[in-house]
């Protein structure tokens, strides 16, 4: 789910328990260093907007 532009790290919270820092935790043990930097990097870029947009 956290790879998906569409889904918030709330939405994950809701459904599964996990804070986004867990979440960030998982991805990055289980992803190559250059894939988890790009997510990150999209993350933070749809989130900025997702704020804007409220």
């Amino acid at each position: 789910m956290a790879l998906s532009d569409h889904t918030s790290f709330d939405d994950i919270k809701q459904l599964y328990g996990l804070s986004s820092d867990d979440v960030k935790l998982i991805m990055r043990q289980n992803l190559k260093r250059g894939s988890y930097e790009v997510w990150r990097r999209r993350v933070r870029k749809f989130s900025d907007r997702r704020e804007h947009y409220k």
